[in-house]
């Protein structure tokens, strides 16, 4: 019963979890939101007390619960070692092996001096809910979004628009490498040994088992029952149960319940810390063991409801030419979304878990490239611009990396500013009119004004205010010069209010 219950809870944590990466209509993170919040790190980092806390209470209480229900790595790899299981003769292929205490405390260190350090992308590379959001916004999101599209397809040749086409593009080819890695290294360590990473390499398994060294109910054996028979030892995917001598490592059990619904005799059961362990009993030779009882579950996908369809800029000019795809500025500094407060804290705090890649709306957000920021994320405006209603990426943000701001913040945070190249623009390379930059922009802060000052008929050019730029990249996006726009937003290493 207890595994059962264990296995239903992971099911529908793993469930909403993957739907936040899924998500591209911005219904689901109004339900499902809170998930995000309470995994270890983020909530560590965001100074969220009370979920950290809460953790440590229930992992004081019935030991690692946190990684085999919460955690959706570790629920990612049990589905795989459980797949593996169901090979035949591989259901029972696991076996105890001693503690690695130099390589998990190794890497706990390492982990805790680069989060000091400041040094993001090796926490990023470590951190399990961030791997996850990897793995499900670079692997699994875009299979989702081309089964959508397939489904929008034949929807609307049968006359139905309950559902409609999304983009499905590359963000950023090193975050989608690493995703791939990560989940290749994962899923064979899974495969073939079950909890292996969460044991040896991750580090919040390592500070959590700490803590679940003295959690107050455990399992334990009844030495009386005990036949020695071996099972729940190859069925303990944490490799932590030595049946010879009855002992179970509890910094490495991760709470599964695998090894009492196994046992057949009755001698593994949870157990209260201080109650009086009976007196051992001589052990016995092992007997017939009837084949074990297998039940599961199996994971549906979550279909997403349908809302509101939000225009997009057309990539076609009149319907009759594709438009050349703009190209990236060189950008002195980086532009982070408003929220972020500065360059600085999002270094500090971001998990580069993506969530709030996915979730943007205008495709402005996208992983950073550079070593120092690998995988955080990065403003740019080829696809879209930062629109002032929009705070999607504050609204899901678990780790404190990007504040949480109202739209009426959101227009008076500048996070750039705008810079005019004068060789790309249009009215003095084609010498026809535009002022495209200063029609959309929603600050006001670009005017335009004769390029001879002493001709009034001379081509207009952009004049930019800075003070009143809030750097939403409205004028670089729209701006119909290419591959480079005539005016691009440079970046704030610490955001002001204006």
């Amino acid at each position: 019963m207890l595994r059962k219950i264990r296995l239903t809870l992971a099911v529908l944590f793993f469930m909403a979890v993957t739907a936040l990466f899924l998500d591209f209509t911005g219904t689901i993170h109004t339900w499902l939101g809170w998930t995000a919040q309470i995994q270890f790190l983020p909530a560590l980092l965001a100074l969220n007390v009370g979920v950290v806390i809460g953790l440590v209470l229930l992992t004081l209480l019935v030991g690692r619960v946190y990684c085999s229900v919460i955690c959706p790595l570790g629920v990612m790899q049990d589905i795989v070692s459980w797949i593996s299981g169901l090979r035949k003769k591989k259901k029972y292929r696991f076996s105890y092996s001693s503690e690695k205490k130099w390589l998990r405390y190794g890497v706990l260190g390492l982990f805790i001096i680069a989060m000091v350090a400041g040094v993001g992308s090796f926490v990023a590379l470590l951190a399990p809910y961030s791997s996850y959001g990897r793995i499900a916004s670079n692997l699994f999101a875009p299979l989702y979004q081309w089964g959508n599209n397939l489904l929008a397809y034949y929807a609307e040749r049968a006359g139905s628009y309950a559902f409609y086409e999304t983009e499905v593009w590359m963000k950023s080819l090193p975050t989608f490498v690493v995703a791939a890695l990560t989940f290749i290294i994962i899923g064979v360590l899974a495969w073939r040994n079950g909890r292996t990473y969460c044991n040896t390499i991750c580090p919040v398994g390592t500070i959590l088992g700490l803590f679940s060294r003295f959690s107050l109910f455990r399992p334990v054996f009844d030495a009386k029952k005990c036949k020695n028979c071996s099972l729940c030892s190859r069925r303990c995917k944490a490799a932590c149960i030595d049946y010879k001598n009855r002992s179970i490592d509890y910094s490495r059990c991760v709470a599964c319940m695998d090894c009492i619904d196994t046992c057949k005799h009755g001698a593994l059961h949870l157990q209260y810390r201080w109650k009086k362990a009976d007196k051992p009993a001589q052990a016995t030779t092992p007997g017939q063991v009837d084949n074990a009882r297998r039940s599961f579950l199996s994971a549906t996908a979550v279909l997403a409801a349908t809302s509101v369809i939000k225009a997009q800029e057309k990539k076609v000019d009149g319907g009759l030419a594709v438009i050349e795809d703009k190209k990236i500025p060189e950008r002195a500094t980086p532009i982070v979304p408003p929220g972020a407060q500065s360059l600085s804290n999002m270094a500090h705090h971001c998990t580069a878990c993506q969530l709030c890649v996915s979730v943007c709306p205008n495709g402005v957000l996208r992983p950073s490239t550079k070593l120092e920021t690998l995988m955080q994320p990065e403003a740019s405006y080829e696809r879209g611009y930062c629109r002032p209603e929009c705070t999607r990426c504050s609204e899901v943000c678990p780790a404190g990396a990007i504040l949480k701001i109202t739209a009426a913040d959101k227009s008076a945070i500048q996070i750039g500013h705008a810079v005019w190249v004068k060789k790309n623009c249009v009215p003095l390379t084609d010498g026809v009119e535009c002022g495209n930059c200063a029609r959309h922009c929603p600050a006001g802060a670009i005017q335009m004004v004769p390029s001879d000052p002493d001709m009034d008929d001379s081509p207009r050019i952009p004049v930019v205010n800075t003070e009143r730029c809030i750097g939403c990249g409205a004028c670089e996006n729209l701006c119909p010069a290419r591959p480079f726009s005539a005016i691009y937003v440079e970046g704030h290493e610490r955001h002001r209010i204006i």
